[in-house]
């Protein structure tokens, strides 16, 4: 079977964030493709995050669960229907876009998807680290697509 694959046509693997999907333009997510979901999975989690924030921490720009495991696209400025929406680094429970503090040099920006074997029970109050620790040992699959963004 073909690996858990996103992609996005916003940006490849790797390369730079268009400005849209930031703090310094409309702050929106982008367009995400999703493919060889496996067999068996019950629901999908996309976490965003910048393991290259200032604070010396992670900080997490997203957090999203139970997506239906049929979702190919997510599309921009969007959340497929019946996600749910868990609170960031910013405090919302919304897409916060790439914003590094000027002259931090570019950051990495992993978008992480996850097939799980179970839908989770959490309340949209909850943050990446208590989506982490309900799915651990549910895990059929991941992938990662990173981005990088630097202000000017």
């Amino acid at each position: 079977m073909e690996k858990l694959t996103l992609k996005s046509s916003g940006f490849k693997d790797g390369g730079m964030i268009p400005a849209k999907y930031t703090c310094d333009g409309e702050n929106v997510n982008p367009l995400l493709e999703i493919r060889n979901v496996p067999e068996g999975t019950m629901s999908l989690a996309l976490v965003v995050d910048d393991p290259d924030a200032t604070g010396g921490g992670v900080w997490d720009h997203w957090v999203v669960w139970n997506i239906e495991p049929g979702t190919q696209y997510i599309l921009e400025d969007n959340i497929p229907h019946g996600a749910i929406q868990g609170k960031t680094s910013f405090g919302s429970r919304r897409y916060g876009g790439p914003c590094p503090s000027k002259g931090s040099g570019t950051h990495g920006y992993r978008f992480k998807l996850y097939a799980l074997d179970m839908m989770l029970d959490l309340s949209d109050e909850a943050g990446k680290d208590a989506l982490e620790r309900e799915m651990q040992e549910h895990i059929l699959a991941e992938a990662t697509l990173t981005g990088l963004y630097k202000k000017d």
